[in-house]
């Protein structure tokens, strides 16, 4: 019997239909994901077993870093327009337009008041020198909290934005004094509640909060 031929058929696949989709997800993806500023300075928390998870928007951050220096921010960068244009206001800083948008777009600022028109002022390559050297938001709780400048921040932000919940990101090496200063300020404006950001360890076993945990999950806590 002769050998029939099989007619053979073509293993192309038109993928320009796939390519387009793809192209769409990644322009979506793009314009849809809100970049983080860079922080001003490096913070490492210390850990603990809290797993508490913290607000994810309306957050005011108030920073600690490892040589005690403050630095304030929220999120939001419509919120963070409307703060700065209130902070103009309230201090009389004679900002411009640009010098509050790269407040706005920005990340944390960690200047004296007498200092922050000028910080606005540069690019953010400046901006990350002065980072270095800045002696951070003063708060010294030996005076009012009208010449507390953290006080200040604190008192325009709840204003502006009455949601806002507060979180203190302190680094681990931070003396005690410095972040008693934070503590104190929020006190100052009878604010007893606010979140510490830590990193998250183990539950030691055989302590009551391991031994909560297991009976809550019927399995060995991790």
């Amino acid at each position: 019997m002769p050998k029939v031929k099989m007619p053979r058929k073509s293993t192309t696949v038109d993928m320009t239909a796939m390519c387009d989709v793809a192209f769409l997800l990644l322009t979506f993806f793009m314009l849809a994901t809100k970049f983080k500023p860079e922080e001003p300075v490096t913070v490492t928390t210390p850990s603990s077993i809290s797993e508490i998870p913290l607000p994810d928007a309306d957050i005011m951050l108030i920073t600690v870093d490892p040589k005690g220096r403050i630095f304030f921010s929220i999120d939001n960068k419509n919120m963070r327009k409307d703060l700065i244009n209130n902070i103009d206001d309230y201090k009389k800083l004679g900002l411009t337009e640009q010098e509050k948008l790269s407040f706005a777009i920005g990340s944390s600022v960690g200047v004296p008041f007498s200092q922050l028109k000028s910080y606005l002022d540069m690019d953010p390559d400046q901006q990350k020198t002065v980072n270095n050297t800045t002696p951070g938001i003063p708060a010294d709780t030996s005076v009012t909290n009208e010449n507390n400048e953290l006080a200040a921040w604190i008192r325009v932000a709840r204003n502006t934005n009455p949601k806002l919940r507060i979180c203190i990101k302190a680094d681990g090496n931070a003396s005690y004094p410095e972040i008693k200063k934070v503590i104190s300020t929020l006190e100052g404006w009878k604010i007893f509640k606010f979140n510490l950001i830590t990193g998250l360890k183990g539950v030691p076993p055989g302590t009551a909060a391991y031994t909560m945990k297991q009976n809550a999950t019927g399995n060995k806590v991790q």
